[in-house]
């Protein structure tokens, strides 16, 4: 008899939320975990950054009080209590993670799992690593002390993954640093150049250039946030330079040197140059946590960059042994971790589900926010669709003007003969919550029309779905019609 129905490895969102599903659903669970639960999401990603980003954004908010009839003097801001309230808010959530397994019955068993067979693990004690510039994590390899073996019936490879190291000379320097890394900052740099200008970079050098650093950032595509639509990440890219960020696209980082002052970081490309910087952020690229893990043993294969292939089940090539969240490679997103985790154990547990990636809305915390489901207008054109696009401005929306903030604009993808909807894309405020409707929108296969005919709340910033699918109809209110 094995000692688990089912064993999961790692605690992340993907990981903690399928033992709890699993519990529920009746099964002896065992959830393996070298550090706080939560995963990277709630430790090192979504949780802290968002938490230090609306420092950054009441910050701005309060330097901007007399447009608003407001007047505060002397308005500045403290780091240290901007960390000590993020670190508040993730050991809340953390601690909280932590008491709903118990609350579900799960065994939470501290240390590293390594396969020594397809259902069978040892674990090992998990070793502290060197202090870096990130603050104290654990190492990715176990120590030698081994702790248990387990065997379950199933098992679930949930262990994450971590940023990527970039081939680039000079990178090992003190001062260049990943997005962990960015949380062991003491104080806001001065000058900070950052390496990449998808979501994770963007998100940095928002925050940072809101409170007071000199920020440039270097992506090598031809606009910011290049998976997004492509309007969106040129929007981005103006909104940026209104706020003084310099954004260097087409560009690559050729090497990094020790200066005089700080670090010089050189150009390549059509903007080539030599750029002073006290820090160096790497904001692109992750890597799957598949090391040390025992794969080969247990017979699981990997892809060419260390992911693990899966089904719509989430099983892997190997019976009884299933894999979610980033280190499938699928869609390296929090809740995407989720939904795999809630397919994967209630398929455990005999129950028919099966994860669908057509419908996976993203979101991207900068200022402004952005965010998008479906296709973009190029992909949609590129499946064969014949589309036709609308846009409405925030700037038009009652709400959004007493709100203070009318940057951006709404933008919907739909086919040309059914006017079906195939994608929504947002820049502007609170975008992250109204992108709900697009994705909903989608699931139901909704069309034009029924946005257009769906009463929304006035004055709301949610209206703006329906303004834009009316501009899509030709039949727009607040905003002059297109020419013909």
């Amino acid at each position: 008899m094995p000692d688990l129905e089912l064993l999961v490895i790692g605690g992340g969102p993907g990981g903690y939320v399928a033992a709890i599903r699993a519990a529920q659903r009746g099964l002896s669970v065992g959830l393996v975990e070298k550090e706080r639960p939560g995963g990277v999401c709630l430790n090192w990603g979504c949780i802290p950054t968002k938490a230090m980003l609306r420092s950054a954004e009441i910050y701005q908010t309060m330097t901007a009080a007399a447009d608003f009839g407001i007047h505060a003097d002397n308005v500045r801001f403290d780091f240290a209590v901007v960390r000590q309230r993020k670190d508040g808010i993730v050991k809340g959530l953390t601690d909280g993670v932590a008491g709903l397994l118990k609350a579900n019955g799960v065994t939470v068993i501290e240390g590293h799992a390594r396969f020594t067979g397809p259902t069978t693990v040892e674990v090992y004690e998990a070793g502290p690593s060197p202090v870096f510039e990130g603050g104290p994590r654990y190492a990715a390899a176990p120590t030698g002390t081994r702790v248990r073996e387990i065997s379950a019936r199933d098992i679930i490879v949930a262990t994450g993954s971590t940023p990527a190291r970039l081939p680039i000379p000079g990178v090992d320097l003190p001062g260049v640093i990943n997005s962990d890394g960015a949380f062991g900052l003491a104080e806001v740099p001065c000058r900070l150049v950052v390496v990449g200008g998808s979501a994770v970079g963007a998100e940095w050098a928002s925050l940072f250039a809101s409170f007071g650093s000199e920020v440039t950032v270097v992506e090598l595509q031809d606009r910011l946030v290049p998976l997004e639509d492509k309007e969106i990440g040129v929007a981005l890219g103006r909104s940026f330079g209104k706020r003084g960020i310099t954004v260097l696209t087409g560009s690559t980082v050729e090497s990094i040197a020790q200066a005089d002052s700080g670090l010089r970081v050189t150009v390549g490309g059509p903007k080539a140059r030599d750029l002073d910087a006290d820090i160096v952020l790497i904001g692109v690229g992750r890597r799957p946590n598949t090391a040390d893990l025992g794969l080969d043993v247990a017979g699981i294969d990997t892809d060419a960059r260390g992911f693990i292939p899966v089904d719509e089940q989430l099983r892997t090539g190997v019976e009884h042994v299933y894999a979610i969240g980033d280190v499938t490679g699928k869609a390296l997103l929090a809740h995407v971790a989720s939904h795999q985790g809630l397919t994967a154990a209630d398929v455990i547990a005999g129950h028919p589900a099966h994860i669908d990636y057509n419908v996976i809305p993203a979101a991207t915390f900068t200022h402004p926010e952005i965010a998008s489901v479906g296709l973009t207008e190029d992909a949609a054109r590129a499946a064969g669709h014949e589309v036709l696009t609308a846009k409405f401005p925030f700037a038009a929306l009652g709400r959004s003007q007493t709100f203070g903030d009318t940057e951006g604009f709404l933008k919907i993808v739909a086919g040309a003969k059914h006017r079906e909807v195939l994608g929504v894309h947002i820049i502007g405020p609170s975008a992250s919550d109204l992108i709900a409707e697009g994705a909903l929108a989608i699931s139901l296969e909704a069309t034009l029309d029924e946005l257009a005919d769906t009463i929304h709340a006035h004055p709301t910033l949610g209206e703006i779905g329906m303004e834009a699918a009316l501009v899509g109809l030709g039949l727009p209110v607040h905003v002059a019609p297109r020419k013909r």
